[in-house]
């Protein structure tokens, strides 16, 4: 058995669910710090729509911030007490620290402070919310789901942590009674929302510097499915084995999805195809033929068996799905694909081992030449609890170039660094390029670069900067 990590703070517990929800209407000026995160921003834009006086400050600009500014909020760069004047509703996320000084002078003012999931879940109030979470492609369903509701004339509102190619946005509010919202189970915060229709994608170890292993997260999620006010419907993948032990505890009657053959919505005669794949699927009422994704990726073939369920119980046509599904784009940096002289370049956000192998596995199948990978370690528990697992999903690449690991201020594990986790992925007989400096990765790429590669850039907007770099040509003279 895998030993824990040694523990970095206290262990979650699962948490009583909010049973009252906000009350928006007392609050006129809403002010958020970390205003620029994609998951805060969300919100944000959806108050603004609501006619809400918006506020809000982060440590840098960005395309987010300006785009916020554009429709119609305050933003200040850096954080400061004198960005409160006039709120009277203050919005934190987990990844503001307590001690932050904007944080304390809020608190000091007495000014209501609530974590940005219970503003997610006052939003919800009087809408058929449908609510996404699992621990590998919760956006990317949140997203499906909104994509075909819409096709189906439902035009929901949504809220999710990434921007859809589609619309643009990684939030929009509609006069519909529907809303699509992605739940965030990193910091156990999914508890403050109660959709009408929770949608469970998959549990795997992660975010163990929350929830300590495996079995926290579970435990909250118990907590969560087990309470008075649990969602009145409930689908999961069947073919998860985590999710699967979680049900039969679960007094809840719940629709499976998967390629299980109890599914309640069975995915079968998967095929890959390019750069996307054809299945058939079948349902309570019988053979619901066969359906086509645009999107590379067995895993995304599951997601999209995951939305046609969600779509079909809140009453879409049949016709009307298989017309929409391939013609979905995706999300920004989920499997985003770019052709790049006779290769491709890849960007992925994951950085779990899981999501990391679906997106290998998704490239190999169009891509002609080698698969290269480009790779930040995030966190000591995560590399310690999960060697195996990277150990095991880097196999396949044909060469994998690790750079130092973001350690996101957690205390250093004894012998626990990316050296460490490079020789257990060695022990496969993969290669491996340790590149510690990022500044050095764009050298490496030029030295080992062969015409016909796929290079897949896995973790966040660092690499992704070099990853847009190769796409311009400024990487390779022979690349444009």
């Amino acid at each position: 058995m895998e030993k824990s990590p040694p523990w970095q703070g206290e262990r979650v517990q699962p948490l009583e669910r909010r049973v009252k929800r906000l009350d928006l209407d007392k609050y006129s000026h809403i002010h958020f710090l970390g205003i620029g995160g994609i998951g805060v921003s969300a919100i944000a834009r959806l108050l603004l729509a609501a006619g809400k006086k918006v506020s809000g400050s982060d440590v840098r600009e960005s395309s987010i911030t300006l785009a916020l500014v554009k429709q119609g909020a305050t933003v200040a760069i850096g954080h400061s007490a004198k960005n409160l004047t006039g709120a009277d509703l203050v919005v934190v996320s987990t990844a503001i620290p307590a001690t932050n000084q904007e944080l304390l002078a809020a608190k000091e003012a007495g000014l209501k402070v609530v974590h940005r999931s219970v503003v997610l879940d006052a939003l919800m109030e009087g809408k058929k919310t449908i609510g996404v979470t699992g621990t590998n492609g919760k956006g990317s369903v949140s997203s499906m789901i909104t994509w075909l509701l819409d096709a189906a004339g439902m035009l929901p509102s949504f809220a999710i942590g990434a921007r859809l190619l589609d619309f643009d946005t990684n939030a929009r509010a509609t006069e519909s009674g529907f809303f699509v919202a992605e739940l965030d189970e990193s910091d156990g915060s999914f508890v403050n929302c109660h959709p009408d229709r929770l949608v469970l994608i998959n549990l795997d170890a992660d975010h163990l510097n929350h929830y300590k292993d495996l079995d926290g997260l579970l435990d909250t999620f118990e907590g969560y499915l087990s309470s008075d006010n649990a969602p009145k419907h409930i689908h999961y993948c069947a073919d998860d084995e985590n999710l699967s032990q979680l049900m039969q505890g679960c007094k809840k009657k719940a629709i499976s999805f998967g390629a299980a053959q109890d599914a309640t919505y069975r995915i079968f005669d998967l095929a890959l195809v390019g750069m996307g794949s054809t299945f058939k699927m079948s349902g309570p009422s019988g053979d619901l033929g066969q359906f086509e994704l645009s999107l590379p990726g067995a895993y995304n073939a599951m997601n999209a068996a995951a939305a046609i369920s969600v779509a079909i119980e809140e009453g879409a046509d049949v016709e009307l799905l298989r017309a929409a599904l391939p013609k979905f784009r995706g999300l920004e940096n989920r499997f985003t694909v770019v052709p790049v002289g006779k290769g491709f370049v890849v960007k992925d956000y994951t950085s779990h081992p899981v999501g990391i192998k679906a997106v290998i596995d998704g490239a190999k199948v169009f891509g002609k030449g080698r698969i290269v990978t480009v790779f930040k370690p995030y966190r000591f528990t995560m590399i310690h609890y999960l060697h195996n697992e990277y150990r095991d999903a880097f196999q396949d690449a044909d060469v994998s170039i690790i750079t130092e690991m973001y350690t996101a201020g957690e205390v250093p594990i004894p012998g626990v660094d990316t050296p460490w986790l490079i020789e257990r992925i060695r022990e496969t007989g993969a290669e491996v390029i340790f590149v510690p400096k990022m500044e050095d990765i764009t050298k490496t790429l030029n030295d080992i670069y062969k015409p016909d590669d796929t290079i897949v850039f896995f973790g966040g907007d660092d690499l992704f900067r070099l990853a847009d770099e190769y796409i311009d040509g400024r990487l390779h003279p022979t690349v444009s």
